[in-house]
């Protein structure tokens, strides 16, 4: 026996959902929740990206050249924008907590490299 659920969902939402048959409305629960899915692989691949490059203990001046992939950098500001209008989901806001863990543990890096260069030119 399949489970039942009640959600609440705005009227927007509801207007769209309304016109799904029954299987075409699993079916994009489905997509979604995969999507959600894949959103956040996609954090723990940038993630990793920057740990493994880290734990290879790169020269400094490797340190402080690193910059966010493409990929990093077109979500980063496509999030800065949607938040600077119609604002970020829960998703999306857990989405940019992990990004800025990720920046502060990089800006950490960067000043521990800033500080080995000027400790070799002193």
């Amino acid at each position: 026996m399949p489970a039942t659920i009640q959600i609440h969902v705005s009227d927007e939402l509801a207007a769209r959902l309304k016109p799904l048959e029954e299987d075409r409305l699993h079916e994009a629960i489905e997509i979604g929740l995969n999507r959600l899915d894949l959103a956040d692989q996609t954090i723990f691949d940038d993630l990793n990206d920057v740990l493994e490059l880290l734990s290879n203990l790169p020269a400094p001046k490797d340190i402080l050249s690193l910059r966010p992939s493409e990929r990093l950098q077109a979500r980063i500001d496509y999030l800065l924008d949607k938040n600077r209008g119609a604002g970020l989901t829960p998703q999306e806001e857990k989405e940019w907590g992990q990004y800025e863990y990720l920046e502060h543990i990089v800006r950490r890096a960067k000043a521990q490299a800033q500080i080995k260069i000027q400790q070799r030119n002193s």
